[in-house]
């Protein structure tokens, strides 16, 4: 059977993930506390691992019940101490670093479909063992919201252009995400893997599942599954063991 095995929150866009056991569902359809909060360089740009590959040596943890960010052994207040914050990261990084946050829609990637993204755990383990990587590594490096259990490695690519259920919650499977240098990149110190992007699309496309469907796929350095949940699902809980069901 099909089950929600894992939800994973990034509260502070390009920093470290919390695992948590239940998530709700914005309006927007993305889950909340997810990607809420981002740093902002003084052009306007999202600061990440796309662009600054020192943020990949911050460690952060979270404490979403307190809403508090520990950096460095630091302790800040994540709606009270903004102030506080980008002046720690300015100093951090060396540069002028706004913290902004939008509890609404939080900051994705891909505003057309903000929803969670979803990969079978199965999917994730099979990556690591192309590259000799730990699961744990393997799952920060791509920064999935959502992992599927019970299911074959990427049992996710028969979903895209339909809908399923997460427990009681409705998803619309948009498309197989795009990738970035990120990662390419080891989580912890930043460090580049040689030839990772065309190493996966190789196996990628030679292990692709027989009988989905690959016209989403122009190119195959592709993984996971971006979506939408629509507003009349707003207020829904994601939990941890839901039965997924469909298309």
């Amino acid at each position: 059977m099909a089950e929600l095995a894992g939800i994973f929150l990034h509260p502070v866009k390009a920093l470290e993930a919390v695992e948590v056991s239940e998530a709700r569902v914005l309006a927007s359809g993305a889950l909340m506390h997810d990607r809420r909060w981002a740093l902002i360089d003084s052009a306007g740009r999202f600061v990440n691992g796309k662009n600054r590959a020192a943020i990949h040596e911050i460690r952060a943890e979270f404490e979403l019940s307190r809403s508090e960010i520990s950096v460095d052994g630091r302790v800040f207040s994540l709606i009270e101490q903004a102030t506080e914050l980008a002046a720690y990261f300015s100093d951090r990084l060396g540069e002028p670093i706004r913290f902004q946050e939008n509890a609404e829609v939080g900051f994705p990637d891909d505003l057309d479909s903000p929803g969670p993204t979803c990969v079978s755990r199965a999917s994730l383990g099979a990556v690591a063992e192309w590259f000799g990587f730990s699961l744990s590594e393997t799952r920060a490096r791509f920064r999935t919201n959502l992992e599927i259990g019970g299911v074959d490695p990427f049992w996710e690519d028969q979903l895209y252009n339909a809908t399923f259920r997460l427990g009681d919650t409705e998803v619309l499977a948009v498309n197989p995400c795009q990738r970035c240098v990120v990662p390419s990149r080891n989580p912890i110190t930043g460090a580049v893997t040689s030839g990772f992007q065309k190493r996966f699309a190789a196996q990628r496309k030679a292990t692709f599942p027989e009988g989905a469907s690959n016209t989403a796929f122009n190119h195959y350095y592709r993984f996971a599954v971006n979506t939408r949940i629509a507003p009349t699902q707003a207020g829904k809980v994601l939990r941890v063991g839901d039965e997924i069901r469909g298309p």
